[in-house]
């Protein structure tokens, strides 16, 4: 495995087609890995980045408290099978002062977007930048992040990016958390709190497999949940088109429902797939660990 530090010379190590691409901002979890063993089942080639994107921080105290451990990710992609990781400094992914970004409104508006004003304009550029500059010819992201993950599949397809966006499930700790690498800055009572998330969305999630269409019903399912927890304070709970993340009265076509909360100081994200067929609706609760995560391997030393 090779560590490079520029798009030029990672695209020239290239070997066999097609090359797969898992982009990160390191400080890897199950999740990450998953993905990383998803590319490697399907393509040639595995390269994986690890880039802190200071374009995606609405405040420069969360741009540095975001953890970071450059040889634990590199060990990590190595038992995951990778075949490069590409480690850019600020200076190779932003030579000059940013001029060009990009944004796909109005699908970053809501939720995410209007909480965290600019973020998703940052989450596009560098995204668009890794795919301009590395030319991979599938790209992998988690359904955790459903937000991003319709907008980066609508960018590619506004921008003529030739690159196939392949998406993998949640991966979530074996009580149901979804895996975030901000989960190691959690109290042991914080942490227990934020099971509220998963809780709530899990308990929607059956709802909706038994007939429940109400997308404010969904949504004050999660609330409630919320609410009765403690020590939970809910930013939203919304049903929206997987598709363009428009809002839904009902579950009338493929869709999540997305929850944000924070827990102590600690800001967290979540949701389920619900996918609509002929026979009613399927939940995608995501890929549950039977062991603990390796996010905690290190997070003495944070």
């Amino acid at each position: 495995m090779r560590i490079t530090s520029s798009m030029a010379e990672t695209r020239e190590l290239y070997a066999d087609a097609p090359v797969g691409l898992v982009p990160t901002m390191g400080f890897l979890h199950e999740g990450h890995v998953a993905l990383l063993e998803a590319a490697r089942a399907e393509c040639g080639t595995v390269a994986m980045t690890v880039f802190v994107n200071p374009l995606q921080f609405n405040e420069a105290v969360d741009l540095e408290r975001y953890p970071r451990d450059l040889e634990r990710d590199v060990e990590l992609a190595r038992e995951a099978g990778v075949d490069m990781v590409f480690a850019p400094s600020t200076e190779e992914m932003y030579p000059l002062p940013v001029a060009t970004t990009v944004s796909v409104a109005p699908l970053t508006e809501r939720m995410e977007g209007a909480h965290r004003p600019g973020h998703f304009e940052g989450v596009a550029t560098v995204v668009t930048k890794l795919l301009a500059g590395l030319r991979p010819d599938r790209a992998y992201f988690g359904k955790k992040d459903a937000q991003q993950l319709a907008t980066i599949r609508r960018l590619v397809v506004d921008l003529s990016i030739p690159t196939t966006v392949v998406a993998h499930p949640t991966v979530r700790e074996s009580d149901g958390l979804a895996l975030s690498s901000r989960n190691v800055f959690l109290s042991a009572t914080d942490r227990k709190a934020a099971l509220a998330l998963s809780r709530g969305l899990m308990v929607a999630a059956d709802a909706a497999e038994a007939g429940e269409r109400s997308g404010r019903g969904l949504e004050e399912i999660v609330l409630d949940t919320l609410a009765a927890a403690g020590g939970v304070e809910a930013e939203y709970a919304e049903l929206a088109s997987a598709r363009d993340v428009a809002r839904l009265d009902s579950v009338t076509e493929d869709c999540f429902l997305a929850v944000a909360a924070s827990v102590g100081d600690v800001r967290l994200i979540d949701n389920v797939h619900l996918d609509v067929n002929p026979d009613g609706v399927l939940a995608d609760r995501g890929i549950l660990l039977d062991r603990p995560s390796v996010l905690y391997s290190q997070a003495e030393n944070l």
